[in-house]
């Protein structure tokens, strides 16, 4: 049987008895109906993973003996940032999710010109609260031990004023020519994707003065939840993880 990966914002130390977090307790108890005796992979973004062996569960609380810690390998050397414009429906989740897959570092949903999402107050915090828990579950189905932040949502204005510390800013854009593998190896990328309309000319010409590179992925248009993972895999595959 395959032991269940388990993200935890408790405190875990190698030989100590440890209580889960409310949401990890709730999926190991109620959802899982793990028992005492099974065995847990628990980590809480500090880039280990701790083994564990439950000593007592229920519906809402469990606690477990956390084991020596073994680094995860798991996280790329390449420092990715997503500015992803806000979509409607599951597709931010998609982006979310698979961004996780792919190895970013942290996401930064974007308003846009041509943004039909408008997010503002309590059901701003509600969707962040929501693609955070995306991005836990997304981090512990693929192996990762760092869960990425998701960022408050930001402007274009905004965006391109955080990524300023990024050797290398990427906006995606279908009508250039320029392509990824003629760029020099970066550490730091900051990745630019527009809504299901794209961005505008004056967005894309904000973003070229601030010192965004315009690159396409080939000759096809991407959707707004699939052009993130593209574009992801072929950084990844250039100065990243998973190339040679």
């Amino acid at each position: 049987m395959r032991i269940p990966r388990i993200y935890t914002d408790s405190a875990l130390r190698e030989g100590a008895t440890a209580e889960l977090d409310e949401n990890a307790a709730q999926h190991v108890g109620r959802v899982l109906r793990m028992q005492p005796g099974q065995e847990l992979r628990l980590f809480n973004g500090d880039g280990n993973d701790y083994p564990a062996t439950i000593t007592s569960a229920s519906k809402k609380n469990v606690e477990v003996q956390v084991g020596t810690p073994d680094a995860n390998p798991a996280e790329s050397p390449l420092d990715i940032i997503l500015g992803q414009a806000l979509s409607k429906g599951d597709r931010m989740d998609y982006a979310v999710q698979k961004a996780v897959e792919m190895g970013v570092t942290r996401i930064v949903p974007l308003t846009t010109e041509r943004c039909d999402v408008k997010l503002k107050g309590d059901r701003e915090d509600k969707r962040l609260r929501h693609w955070q828990s995306v991005a836990i579950s997304a981090a512990e189905q693929c192996g990762r031990a760092r869960v990425p932040d998701i960022l408050p949502v930001m402007t274009v204005t905004g965006w391109l004023e955080h990524t300023r510390d990024c050797e290398v800013r990427l906006v995606l854009h279908h009508r250039t020519e320029q392509s990824l593998d003629a760029m020099a190896k970066p550490t730091r990328v900051a990745l630019m994707i527009g809504p299901e309309g794209g961005l505008s000319a004056d967005e894309i010409s904000q973003a070229e003065s601030e010192g965004f590179l315009p690159v396409a992925l080939g000759p096809r248009v991407l959707r707004t939840e699939t052009a993130p993972v593209a574009a992801m895999a072929l950084c990844q595959y250039l100065w990243g993880d998973t190339g040679n």
